[in-house]
């Protein structure tokens, strides 16, 4: 008897549970997790900022629109401020949470060189846009890894072909001086190896000038330019760094325009408090993030902003370059998702490999760009196996005292000479690594 109520009330358990599971399965819709690597204190906060409001703003607009074929994004913060210890922790807590990460944009180059070798093993997306480590555009070797619209030696490489460009070509280079000033950390030394190659290549002298972080003193760096006299300086900056060097650059007299920096020491943020000391001062944009005359404003407006939501607006960094390349880069986050749910299932939650697999066959053509309100801000994106950058365009766009002027056609880095160092450096770290590429022809 006590044997046949035992089982009586695990089948009635079984049975209410099943009714229940399954009553909470149709009331409760699909979600897709998407942690937001973020530094609002700190150094860099002057950029982290605008960077994660436009993360944050764009993935507001895709809920108020009613999600991904009607999967809404729950995205959550995780303060790095900068740190490496500090967004392994983030890494680690969050990958697994509310049904496993969809991807980490780790919004430092210190990071994403910590996580990559756990990525693979953790079947977990790295998406580093604009910046990461450089070799893992090559996709047969860093599956899980996407510097998705160019990284550092494509940025490095466009850099040197506008200085060219400034002295009449690649050819006049020869004899010439050029100063890197750069950030002393994975991030500002990332870039080297490409200006070695190109100095070599061309026979100018790549000057060398470390930066200690946080990078508030660089007296003695500037004094050293005013000396050595480089014809042209590549800035590798970014927050309380970047207004630094500009104010000591006018301090010893060296023109601002003949300094070019990468996209992360170009925003408003940057030279607003310094407006007429930085006219002249030059950038590299990610594909054309300058502005705020792209029809997603609209839609930020009508949908986020109009209805008292985002955080853009509120903190005024919306417009601003740093604030469009978030929104950039939750844009692409969501395309993946999109992607992944039109092979495997619309309108269902998408496991990590699902998700990486609409990374890795991203399309999106103008038309999607219309459609999104993106058009103008990006140009085309296409990853395949062997790419994992999916068009690295960029212009050059120079301050004017009062705002961003784009002052160049558009570039791309001269793959002919890029993409031989990609494949070495890839198939070096494999080698280090014991990584078997993949066979991209027998990639579906």
């Amino acid at each position: 008897m006590k044997k046949f109520m035992i089982k009586s009330l695990a089948a009635a358990m079984t049975v209410a549970g099943t009714f229940g599971v399954s009553a909470a399965l149709k009331a409760q819709p699909a979600e897709q997790y998407l942690p937001l690597l973020t530094y609002r204190t700190g150094s860099f906060a002057p950029l982290g900022i605008a960077w994660g409001d436009g993360k944050i703003d764009y993935l507001e607009l895709v809920n108020a629109q009613g999600g991904v074929n009607g999967v809404k994004i729950r995205f959550e913060e995780c303060e790095t401020a900068y740190a490496t210890d500090r967004g392994v922790e983030c890494y680690e807590r969050m990958k697994n949470a509310h049904g496993g990460a969809a991807a980490f944009d780790t919004q430092s180059t210190g990071i994403t060189f910590a996580v990559t070798d756990r990525a693979p093993s953790d079947k977990m997306v790295v998406q580093t846009t604009g910046y990461g480590l450089s070799q893992s555009a090559a996709g047969a070797y860093f599956e899980w890894s996407f510097p998705l619209l160019g990284h550092y030696w494509t940025a490095a490489d466009v850099a040197v072909q506008h200085i060219a460009e400034q002295m009449g070509g690649l050819d006049k280079l020869k004899g010439k001086k050029i100063a890197f000033v750069y950030h002393d950390s994975p991030y500002g030394k990332e870039p080297i190896l490409l200006l070695q190659k190109r100095a070599e290549a061309h026979g100018f002298e790549l000057q060398l000038y470390p930066v200690t972080a946080p990078g508030v003193e660089q007296k003695s760096t500037w004094l050293q330019i005013r000396q050595r006299r480089p014809d042209h300086v590549i800035l590798w900056s970014a927050g309380v760094m970047t207004p630094t060097s500009i104010r000591e650059a006018q301090a010893t007299g060296y023109p601002r325009d003949k300094i070019l920096a990468i996209w992360w020491a170009g925003s408003e943020n940057d030279v607003k408090d310094i407006a007429q000391v930085a006219k002249g001062y030059k950038t590299i944009t990610l594909h054309n993030s300058a502005g705020k005359d792209f029809g997603v404003y609209q839609k930020l407006e009508d949908e986020v902003f109009g209805k008292g939501k985002g955080m853009g607006k509120g903190n005024g960094t919306h417009g601003t370059i740093a604030y469009n390349r978030g929104m950039m880069i939750s844009f692409l986050a969501v395309e993946a998702i999109r992607t992944a749910q039109e092979k495997f299932g619309v309108g269902q939650h998408m496991n990590s490999e699902q998700i990486r697999w609409g990374f890795e066959n991203l399309n999106i053509d103008e038309a999607r760009l219309e459609e999104t309100g993106m058009a103008g801000m990006m140009r085309p994106v296409r990853t395949t196996c062997e790419d994992h950058v999916g068009g690295d365009w960029a212009r050059i766009a120079q301050w004017d005292g009062a705002k961003w002027e784009v002052i160049s056609d558009w570039m791309q880095a001269d793959q002919d000479f890029v993409k031989p160092i990609v494949m070495e450096e890839a198939k070096k770290y494999a080698d280090a690594k014991g990584i078997t590429p993949r066979d991209c022809s027998a990639v579906e």
